[in-house]
């Protein structure tokens, strides 16, 4: 057999770590995650260990154990910053790393999206990414007025009401996404001109109209902000099922999914190339990462320790999404190596303790795979999108001139 090839890795960010009781593990640093000091060293430390990109957790409702709200809880983290504020801090201070927070479409403005995320690419030199990210909870909904949901718990995935209620988000997301590539797409790159002797500082014909109109935006454009450095920043969804399978078909280049194992990760390749089909996606197929929550130590016996005594400190034992590997660092590359192997472009790790456990991605993962043939041992020339494989899109507007009318956008 002949040495693997390599893959790409990813890790998420959110708070101390993914375990609910992260926050009391010696290695955690609950007192500075409201600090920039804090992000930048996260940041800084998995751009030392190579890695791909890093994605910010983020939405517009406290953290809770129940999916309807906020459940009164006072002995895990409440509160987080700004996810797309975190990544243009971080921007400036790293140099290579992809950089992806999450923001909702569901309650933002897709004009406003495109300007922050494009704003990110300019501030990061083009390593900037989205995960969109619905939501369909009322008490997130009462934030901003822009809907109002009838409450549902997951267990009621499959009723018609609820189906409804998760295909309009879907579809809302799509649109979002659609208007915001437009807008990337509404200056070309060209367009800046800067010719100081004839007084013209950008070409007006190289600035264009998006006129979008659909079922839950009508926006005019241009954007505001000059095309980005990417031309279009990566797009990363989530996916759990068929809906979202098939808005990352249309609206994403990347997707992260949650096989429960090795058998798992056949069944969830099918699915979204069936997704593909389905929406006769235009473009290259996805890059499909998996995503694992980790604890890791330098052998089994002790990883299970730290995740029984969080559990314990917890008061639960804790399951995710997504798998949730307990092992030594070179069994996590025997697992990673293994799914690859079915279909998989890469993976997002989700720290159980960032503390502890984003220093074993770094310091123990990455050269193990490294060892196997199977990593990066230095950084490829190029922006974000072009390491993952993605072509550097040409503007969708660029034969087609401006007509001179007032910019608008309205809802």
């Amino acid at each position: 057999m002949g040495e693997p090839r390599p893959l790409h890795l990813a890790v998420a960010l959110d708070g101390t770590g993914f375990h609910p009781a992260s926050w009391r593990d010696p290695s955690a640093r609950p007192t500075e995650i409201f600090t920039a000091k804090y992000w930048t060293s996260l940041a800084l430390t998995a751009e030392r260990g190579l890695l791909d990109f890093v994605t910010i957790e983020d939405s517009l409702g406290l953290q809770s154990s129940k999916f309807g709200g906020p459940d009164g809880r006072n002995d895990q983290v409440r509160g987080r910053l700004d996810a797309v504020l975190i990544a243009s801090l971080i921007g400036p201070v790293t140099r290579r790393i992809g950089l992806v927070p999450t923001a909702v479409p569901t309650h933002t403005e897709p004009f406003h999206l495109a300007s922050a995320f494009a704003t990110l690419d300019y501030v990061s030199n083009g390593r900037a990414g989205w995960r969109p990210q619905v939501s369909g909870r009322q008490s997130e909904a009462a934030h901003v007025g822009f809907h109002t949901f009838e409450p549902f718990e997951p267990t009621e995935l499959g009723e018609p009401a609820v189906d409804r209620l998760v295909r309009d988000l879907f579809d809302e997301a799509t649109d979002a996404v659609e208007v915001v590539r437009r807008l990337w797409d509404s200056w070309e790159d060209d367009a800046i001109i800067k010719d100081k002797p004839t007084g013209r500082y950008i070409d007006r014909d190289k600035l264009h109209y998006v006129d979008f109109e659909g079922r839950f935006f009508s926006v005019k454009g241009p954007s505001i902000v000059p095309r980005p450095p990417q031309g279009q920043p990566v797009v990363a969804a989530l996916a759990h099922s068929t809906i979202p399978f098939e808005f990352a078909a249309r609206s994403a280049d990347l997707v992260f999914v949650t096989p429960p194992d090795t058998a798992g990760v056949d069944t969830w390749v099918a699915d979204i190339r069936t997704a593909e089909r389905t929406v006769e996606r235009p473009d290259a197929p996805l890059k499909i990462y998996a995503d694992l929550v980790v604890f890791l130590d330098h052998d089994r016996a002790a990883a299970e320790r730290r995740k029984e005594h969080l559990d314990a400190l917890d008061g639960h034992a804790y399951r995710s999404d997504a798998a949730v590997f307990v092992g030594t660092p070179g069994d996590l590359v025997d697992r990673l190596l293994e799914w690859q192997t079915h279909g998989l472009d890469g993976f997002r790790l989700r720290p159980g303790v960032i503390g502890h456990d984003l220093d074993a991605i770094v310091d123990q993962v990455v050269p193990e795979l490294q060892r196997r043939g199977a990593f990066r041992t230095e950084y490829e020339d190029g922006l974000f999108r072009e390491r993952l494989g993605l072509p550097r899109p040409v503007s969708r507007y660029a034969t087609t001139a401006i007509e001179h009318s007032p910019i608008k956008e309205s809802r």
